[in-house]
Protein backbone atom coordinates (compact mmCIF):
# COMPACT_ATOMS: atom_id res chain seq x y z
CA UNK A 1 0.00 0.00 0.00
CA UNK A 2 2.67 2.10 1.24
CA UNK A 3 4.54 1.80 -2.56
CA UNK A 4 1.03 2.45 -4.68
CA UNK A 5 0.63 5.76 -2.85
CA UNK A 6 4.63 6.32 -3.37
CA UNK A 7 3.43 6.08 -6.97
CA UNK A 8 -0.08 8.06 -7.11
CA UNK A 9 1.91 10.83 -5.59
CA UNK A 10 4.70 10.38 -8.20
CA UNK A 11 1.80 10.68 -10.74
CA UNK A 12 -0.39 13.20 -9.30
CA UNK A 13 2.67 15.72 -9.90
CA UNK A 14 1.69 17.30 -13.24
CA UNK A 15 1.02 21.04 -12.83
CA UNK A 16 4.71 22.37 -12.56
CA UNK A 17 4.88 26.24 -11.77
CA UNK A 18 6.84 26.98 -15.08
CA UNK A 19 7.94 25.85 -18.32
CA UNK A 20 7.21 22.01 -17.95
CA UNK A 21 10.34 20.12 -17.53
CA UNK A 22 9.49 16.61 -19.64
CA UNK A 23 9.50 18.53 -22.92
CA UNK A 24 7.01 17.83 -25.24
CA UNK A 25 6.83 14.16 -25.34
CA UNK A 26 5.76 13.80 -21.62
CA UNK A 27 3.89 17.21 -22.21
CA UNK A 28 0.41 15.30 -22.47
CA UNK A 29 0.95 12.76 -19.37
CA UNK A 30 1.67 15.75 -17.22
CA UNK A 31 -1.81 17.20 -17.74
CA UNK A 32 -3.54 14.07 -18.23
CA UNK A 33 -6.32 13.33 -15.90
CA UNK A 34 -5.73 10.03 -14.11
CA UNK A 35 -9.24 8.66 -14.10
CA UNK A 36 -10.10 8.88 -17.85
CA UNK A 37 -6.41 9.22 -18.61
CA UNK A 38 -6.83 12.26 -21.03
CA UNK A 39 -5.99 16.10 -20.98
CA UNK A 40 -7.67 17.53 -18.57
CA UNK A 41 -11.60 18.79 -19.75
CA UNK A 42 -12.57 21.49 -17.32
CA UNK A 43 -10.79 20.64 -14.74
CA UNK A 44 -10.95 20.97 -10.65
CA UNK A 45 -9.06 20.55 -7.57
CA UNK A 46 -9.59 18.84 -4.26
CA UNK A 47 -9.10 21.54 -1.87
CA UNK A 48 -7.50 19.53 0.93
CA UNK A 49 -5.02 17.28 -1.20
CA UNK A 50 -4.95 19.54 -4.35
CA UNK A 51 -5.14 16.52 -6.67
CA UNK A 52 -6.95 17.35 -10.08
CA UNK A 53 -9.46 16.10 -12.48
CA UNK A 54 -11.73 16.27 -15.09
CA UNK A 55 -14.71 17.98 -13.92
CA UNK A 56 -17.03 15.12 -15.38
CA UNK A 57 -14.83 12.77 -14.05
CA UNK A 58 -14.55 13.39 -10.53
CA UNK A 59 -18.96 13.79 -10.49
CA UNK A 60 -19.40 10.68 -9.38
CA UNK A 61 -17.20 10.79 -6.17
CA UNK A 62 -19.36 14.04 -5.27
CA UNK A 63 -22.73 11.68 -5.76
CA UNK A 64 -21.69 10.24 -2.52
CA UNK A 65 -22.22 10.86 1.65
CA UNK A 66 -18.47 10.81 2.62
CA UNK A 67 -16.78 11.29 -0.80
CA UNK A 68 -12.88 10.19 -1.09
CA UNK A 69 -10.13 11.13 -3.42
CA UNK A 70 -9.64 8.83 -6.08
CA UNK A 71 -6.14 9.20 -6.32
CA UNK A 72 -4.92 9.18 -2.07
CA UNK A 73 -8.44 7.90 -0.83
CA UNK A 74 -8.14 10.82 1.48
CA UNK A 75 -11.92 11.94 2.39
CA UNK A 76 -12.59 15.65 1.39
CA UNK A 77 -15.15 18.42 1.37
CA UNK A 78 -17.01 18.24 -1.89
CA UNK A 79 -18.16 21.92 -1.29
CA UNK A 80 -14.30 22.98 -1.54
CA UNK A 81 -13.53 21.51 -4.85
CA UNK A 82 -12.81 24.89 -7.32
CA UNK A 83 -12.15 24.73 -10.83
CA UNK A 84 -8.53 24.38 -11.38
CA UNK A 85 -8.04 27.79 -12.99
CA UNK A 86 -4.03 27.67 -13.21
CA UNK A 87 -4.39 24.31 -15.46
CA UNK A 88 -6.80 25.70 -17.14
CA UNK A 89 -4.53 28.58 -18.00
CA UNK A 90 -1.63 26.23 -18.64
CA UNK A 91 -3.65 24.07 -20.49
CA UNK A 92 -4.44 27.01 -23.17
CA UNK A 93 -0.62 27.64 -23.11
CA UNK A 94 1.51 24.81 -24.38
CA UNK A 95 1.42 22.24 -27.02
CA UNK A 96 2.37 18.70 -27.67
CA UNK A 97 2.73 16.33 -30.13
CA UNK A 98 -1.12 14.32 -31.63
CA UNK A 99 -0.07 10.86 -30.70
CA UNK A 100 -1.23 9.54 -34.17
CA UNK A 101 -0.03 12.08 -36.86
CA UNK A 102 2.42 14.47 -34.77
CA UNK A 103 0.60 17.42 -35.21
CA UNK A 104 1.86 20.11 -32.67
CA UNK A 105 -2.05 20.86 -30.96
CA UNK A 106 -2.55 22.89 -27.70
CA UNK A 107 -3.20 20.93 -25.21
CA UNK A 108 -7.12 22.73 -24.47
CA UNK A 109 -7.76 21.59 -27.88
CA UNK A 110 -6.49 17.86 -28.02
CA UNK A 111 -9.18 16.03 -27.06
CA UNK A 112 -11.25 17.66 -30.24
CA UNK A 113 -8.45 16.71 -32.09
CA UNK A 114 -7.78 13.49 -31.42
CA UNK A 115 -12.06 13.01 -32.04
CA UNK A 116 -11.41 13.80 -35.59
CA UNK A 117 -7.42 11.80 -36.27
CA UNK A 118 -7.96 9.03 -38.16
CA UNK A 119 -4.78 7.72 -37.04
CA UNK A 120 -5.32 7.72 -33.41
CA UNK A 121 -8.74 6.53 -34.20
CA UNK A 122 -7.43 3.42 -35.96
CA UNK A 123 -4.57 3.30 -33.23
CA UNK A 124 -7.76 3.01 -30.86
CA UNK A 125 -10.00 0.17 -32.92
CA UNK A 126 -6.85 -2.50 -33.46
CA UNK A 127 -6.17 -1.98 -29.36
CA UNK A 128 -5.79 -5.74 -27.90
CA UNK A 129 -8.23 -6.68 -26.24
CA UNK A 130 -7.79 -6.87 -22.36
CA UNK A 131 -8.31 -10.24 -21.20
CA UNK A 132 -9.04 -10.46 -16.68
CA UNK A 133 -5.58 -12.62 -15.42
CA UNK A 134 -8.04 -14.36 -13.38
CA UNK A 135 -11.33 -15.19 -14.68
CA UNK A 136 -14.45 -14.65 -11.97
CA UNK A 137 -16.65 -17.38 -11.14
CA UNK A 138 -19.41 -15.63 -8.75
CA UNK A 139 -22.76 -16.19 -10.75
CA UNK A 140 -23.61 -12.49 -12.45
CA UNK A 141 -27.60 -12.22 -10.89
CA UNK A 142 -30.25 -11.63 -13.69
CA UNK A 143 -31.48 -8.37 -12.44
CA UNK A 144 -27.87 -7.14 -13.61
CA UNK A 145 -26.75 -6.09 -16.97
CA UNK A 146 -24.28 -7.89 -18.75
CA UNK A 147 -21.09 -6.09 -18.24
CA UNK A 148 -19.39 -7.98 -20.83
CA UNK A 149 -20.87 -7.54 -24.05
CA UNK A 150 -22.93 -4.97 -25.19
CA UNK A 151 -25.54 -3.51 -27.55
CA UNK A 152 -24.96 -0.94 -30.19
CA UNK A 153 -27.18 2.08 -29.92
CA UNK A 154 -27.29 3.12 -33.44
CA UNK A 155 -28.18 0.04 -34.68
CA UNK A 156 -29.14 -2.44 -32.18
CA UNK A 157 -26.04 -4.82 -32.94
CA UNK A 158 -25.47 -6.94 -30.65
CA UNK A 159 -22.97 -9.60 -28.42
CA UNK A 160 -20.25 -6.73 -28.91
CA UNK A 161 -17.12 -6.30 -26.14
CA UNK A 162 -16.17 -2.86 -25.31
CA UNK A 163 -13.19 -3.05 -28.29
CA UNK A 164 -15.54 -4.29 -30.25
CA UNK A 165 -18.40 -1.95 -29.62
CA UNK A 166 -15.25 0.73 -30.36
CA UNK A 167 -14.58 -0.67 -33.55
CA UNK A 168 -17.72 -1.00 -34.90
CA UNK A 169 -18.79 2.04 -34.14
CA UNK A 170 -16.00 3.79 -35.70
CA UNK A 171 -16.37 1.76 -38.88
CA UNK A 172 -19.99 2.20 -38.99
CA UNK A 173 -21.16 5.04 -37.27
CA UNK A 174 -18.32 7.63 -37.70
CA UNK A 175 -20.79 9.99 -38.65
CA UNK A 176 -24.35 9.58 -36.92
CA UNK A 177 -25.53 12.62 -35.68
CA UNK A 178 -27.72 11.06 -33.38
CA UNK A 179 -27.69 11.39 -29.86
CA UNK A 180 -27.77 7.90 -27.89
CA UNK A 181 -27.21 6.17 -24.02
CA UNK A 182 -24.10 4.93 -23.60
CA UNK A 183 -24.52 0.79 -23.00
CA UNK A 184 -21.41 0.80 -21.47
CA UNK A 185 -22.04 3.55 -18.55
CA UNK A 186 -25.60 2.51 -18.29
CA UNK A 187 -24.33 -1.28 -17.55
CA UNK A 188 -22.46 0.54 -14.72
CA UNK A 189 -24.10 1.08 -10.82
CA UNK A 190 -23.53 4.65 -11.24
CA UNK A 191 -24.60 4.84 -14.76
CA UNK A 192 -27.56 7.23 -15.94
CA UNK A 193 -30.00 4.74 -18.86
CA UNK A 194 -31.81 8.32 -19.56
CA UNK A 195 -28.39 10.25 -20.68
CA UNK A 196 -27.80 10.58 -23.77
CA UNK A 197 -24.32 11.23 -25.10
CA UNK A 198 -23.90 14.41 -27.54
CA UNK A 199 -20.69 13.06 -29.28
CA UNK A 200 -20.99 8.99 -28.76
CA UNK A 201 -17.69 8.59 -30.74
CA UNK A 202 -15.95 10.82 -28.74
CA UNK A 203 -16.98 9.32 -25.40
CA UNK A 204 -16.21 5.79 -26.34
CA UNK A 205 -12.76 6.69 -27.71
CA UNK A 206 -12.48 8.73 -24.16
CA UNK A 207 -13.87 7.21 -21.55
CA UNK A 208 -14.05 3.69 -22.36
CA UNK A 209 -10.21 2.90 -23.82
CA UNK A 210 -10.22 -0.01 -20.60
CA UNK A 211 -12.79 -2.75 -19.44
CA UNK A 212 -14.05 -2.38 -16.11
CA UNK A 213 -14.12 -6.05 -15.23
CA UNK A 214 -10.52 -5.84 -15.91
CA UNK A 215 -9.82 -4.04 -12.96
CA UNK A 216 -12.48 -5.47 -10.43
CA UNK A 217 -10.69 -7.75 -7.99
CA UNK A 218 -12.62 -10.23 -6.46
CA UNK A 219 -11.88 -10.86 -2.93
CA UNK A 220 -11.60 -14.59 -2.14
CA UNK A 221 -12.48 -15.21 1.57
CA UNK A 222 -9.48 -16.48 3.72
CA UNK A 223 -9.76 -20.16 4.72
CA UNK A 224 -8.54 -19.16 8.20
CA UNK A 225 -10.37 -16.68 10.23
CA UNK A 226 -8.07 -13.92 12.02
CA UNK A 227 -7.40 -14.15 15.17
CA UNK A 228 -9.34 -11.20 17.69
CA UNK A 229 -7.36 -7.81 17.93
CA UNK A 230 -7.32 -7.09 21.89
Amino acid sequence: MAMFRSLVASAQQRQPPGAPAGGDSGLEAQYSCPICLEVYHRPVAIGSCGHTFCGECLQPCLQVPSPLCPLCRLPFDPKKVDKAAHVEKQLSSYKAPCRGCNKKVTLAKMRVHISSCMKVQEQMANCPKFVPVVPTSQPIPSTVPNRSTFTCPYCGARNLDQQELVKHCVENHRSDPNRVVCPICSAMPWGDPSYKSANFLQHLLHRHKFSYDTFVVRVLPHPHPAPALN
